[in-house]
């Protein structure tokens, strides 16, 4: 089966935008590399209740009047250790235990686990 140009050109555009979106997915996904190897706990009041929306769901707490990132495990992950948007409420407090971010001026902790009061979600059980 032969194919115009035009028609090679569309298949041709497809497969380029496809490689250009998996390309940008990845790059956007958090590895550990960026992180730490010492363990880093963090006490503070939510600011920004978790959120599911991108490769890795997100809150927000206020730790002695800074604001830290906090990046959990992707979405189904953070879900099955039970964690899910609208549990824990902004205000709360809360700790997180994982690896702070290397780079001194960036205020983010790649978190292993989320402590509120007495429950535990676990979101990367695998690296206890």
């Amino acid at each position: 089966m032969q194919h115009s140009s035009s028609a090679r050109s569309v298949i041709l555009a497809a497969v380029a935008f496809a490689v250009g979106t998996l390309t940008a997915s990845l790059g956007a996904h958090h590895g550990w590399g960026g992180y730490s190897d010492k363990d880093f706990e963090l006490t503070g009041t939510v600011e920004k209740a978790v959120s599911m929306a991108g490769p890795h769901a997100t809150m927000r707490v206020q730790s002695e009047g800074t604001i830290w990132d906090i990046t959990l495990a992707p979405p189904a992950r953070t879900e099955r250790a039970g964690l899910k948007e609208g549990i824990i409420p902004v205000g709360a407090k809360v700790t997180a235990q994982g690896h702070r971010h290397m780079n001194p001026n960036r205020f983010e902790v790649k978190t292993e686990r989320v402590i509120w009061g007495d429950k535990v979600f676990n979101v990367y059980p695998d690296r206890d």
